[in-house]
Parts: structure tokens; sequence; C-alpha cells
């Protein structure tokens, strides 16, 4: 029975795979459509959007893995179920269940490897893909460091210790040369807000100037300050529930809780990454109905049609609970479980029909 049970293994990861590189690729590709539009925006060319898309691809990857999980055991236990491999598994002494059993093995496998792209890998290339696009197409050198974000605009190098909002800056130190790389005035603000494209409201400002062997300090309540500094590139380094992995995401929380701010947006992320691997479980129960007990004559292409949707339905189905979620302030446990829940008890149910 090990052979056996190995070789569903084997033959439903390769058909995962496949329909992971193939989902993956049609993904890239919309995605690379969209990125030519702004080739010649700033510096952004072939070169940076080829980088942002294979930047962008883990998150992708494991998004995608429990409709690649779907897909691939359709279309891999379709087969078997055509060539009446599964009738002559189940006439040797395997069972319904031990063939199931074995499929939930490779969903481990898929699930091992979702958690590993999903927390270690695609949350630090996400944030390094965007950054990348932003600082790109707005022509700015952007490095961020334990100490803030700095950013170099011409001869001045700017440092901004926190952003709020992709609008709102706090702690913002500006540093200004001349031509020969010698420091010649040093602005700091306790806030800066954005009015339009470059102009920006600075409060609380003290302005020293370097002049010779002295220098001189001037304070002022408000002014203005022309910066060419983009919201957009601000937000591609506000803390999102994309570049966070689970234990940051919990770190977060707990953070905005403490500040008395709201989290709930953060929360379902969470909870969504926990659910996420065992969606895959449930994609690959949702299968078995479709393949074990039914008639030889059903075409594979049949089955990928009726995995496709089940998966768009499914995906369908969680954004609107979601949206929910947020709208109606609704808990986050249940938002993120719900969907998978309910189909979870469709393809038990299915399953328990099967005719063994």
């Amino acid at each position: 029975m090990k052979v056996i049970n190995w070789y569903i293994v084997r033959e439903v990861l390769k058909g995962s795979f496949v329909a992971l590189i193939v989902l993956l690729m049609l993904f890239n590709l919309f995605t690379l459509s969209d990125e030519l539009k702004d080739i010649g925006k700033g510096d952004y060319h072939l070169r940076e959007v080829f980088l942002f898309v294979i930047l962008t691809s883990p998150t992708v990857v494991y998004e995608l893995m429990p409709s690649a999980a779907l897909l691939g055991s359709l279309f891999v236990l379709g087969a078997m179920a055509n060539n009446r491999e599964l009738i002559a598994m189940q006439a040797s002494g395997l069972s319904v269940f031990g063939i199931i059993r074995a499929i939930l093995l490779a969903g481990l496998v898929l699930a091992t490897l979702a958690v590993s792209i999903g927390e270690f890998i695609a949350p630090d290339a996400e944030h390094e893909g965007q950054m990348l696009r932003s600082a790109a197409q707005n022509k700015q050198v952007v490095m961020q460091t334990l100490y803030g974000l700095w950013l170099r605009e011409g001869n001045a190098f700017i440092n901004v210790r926190q952003i709020t909002t992709e609008n709102k800056l706090v702690d913002i130190s500006v540093y200004e040369l001349n031509a020969n790389y010698q420091l010649t005035n040093m602005l700091h603000a306790d806030q800066a807000d954005f009015i339009s494209a470059g102009n920006w409201a600075l409060t609380e400002i003290r302005n020293t100037k370097i002049l010779g062997d002295h220098t001189q300090v001037g304070l002022k309540k408000q002014a203005q300050w022309n910066s060419n500094i983009a919201p957009e590139l601000l937000n591609s380094v506000l803390v999102t529930p994309d570049n966070l992995s689970l234990y940051d995401l919990y770190g977060y929380i707990e953070f905005l809780q403490n500040n008395k701010q709201k989290t709930l947006v953060y929360e379902l992320a969470f909870w969504g990454r926990i659910v996420n691997p065992l969606v895959i479980f449930v994609m690959l129960l949702v299968s078995a109905p479709f393949v074990i007990g039914v008639r030889r004559g059903s075409s594979v292409g049949t089955r990928i049609i009726i995995g496709v949707l089940i998966g768009m339905s499914f995906n369908v189905f969680s954004k609107i609970a979601s949206h929910l979620g947020l709208v109606y302030d609704l808990n986050p446990i249940l938002v993120a479980t719900l969907p998978s829940i309910s189909v979870l008890a469709v393809a038990l149910y299915a399953i328990a029909r099967i005719k063994v």
C-alpha cells in the first residue's frame, strides 16, 4: 500500500506544480502587460519591469497555491479515474478514504511549501519590488534603515523617521550639501503634510545654516517645503499586510492596539495567513468527489472547467466576506474561516455520498 500511496502523492504534487507554473505565467503576463504601460516614467525601464515581476512572484505563488492544488489534483486524479487506476487501487484493497488520505499527504507538502514562501520569502521580496518600482518611477534614491527612510533629492539628503499615512510624515530632517559635498544647511520639522505635487507644509521647524566657522539657527511654526517626494513613493514603504510575515503581523497588531489604533485590516490579514495553508487541504478534498466513483467517460477538460469555477467562486466569496467584515466590523476569525468552512462542509458531504 505504501507504493500506491506514494504514487498518488507524487502524481498529485506533479500535477499541482504544473498547474502552479501555468497559473503563475498567466498572472505574470497580466502584470507585465500592466507594467509595460509605465515604461519611460522616470527611470522605470524594461529591466525594472522584469525585476518587479520577479520580486512580486513569490506573493503570487503563495496566493495561487490552493487553486493550483485543486486544478492539479483534478487533472491528475481525473486521468487516473479515466484509466481505471483508481478502480484498480480499490480492488487491491485501498479504500476511498485511503486514497483521500494520500491526497491530503500531498497537501501537507504543498502547505509546508506555501508557509515557507509566505513567511520567509514573499514579504521581503514584495517590499523590495514595490520599493524598486516607486523609486524608479519617481527618480529618487530610496533606502530604508533602522533609522527611518532615506531619500536623495539633488544635493539634499532627506531622513523620514515615521510615515503615518502616505500624505503625512513625522520627524523629518533635511541635510543640504554644496558642490564640494560640504554640509551647508540642516532643517528639522516635526511634521510634513502633502499639499499638492511638489509642495509640503512643515510644522515646528528648526533650520540651521552653517556659515564657515559659525552657525545660524532659525525657528518657525509653519513653512512651505518644495520637494518632489511623491506620495506614491511613500505608499510603497508603508506597513501593509503584503509585506509582513505572520510573526510581524502579530507584533504590529499589538503595537496598534497599544496605541489605540484600528487593527481590523491587519487582523483579517493575520487570520487569512493562518487559514490559507489549510485552504489547500480543503481544495484537495473538493477534488475527491469529482474523480472517485465518477464514470470513466468524464473528460479532463470538464473537470478543469469545474475546478476553475470552484476556485474563482471561492476567491470571490472570500473577497466578499473580507469586504463585509471591514464594512460591518465583523469578527476577523469568523470572516477568515467562513468561506473555507462552507466549502469544506460541501466537500465532506459530497465525499460521504461516494459509493464505496
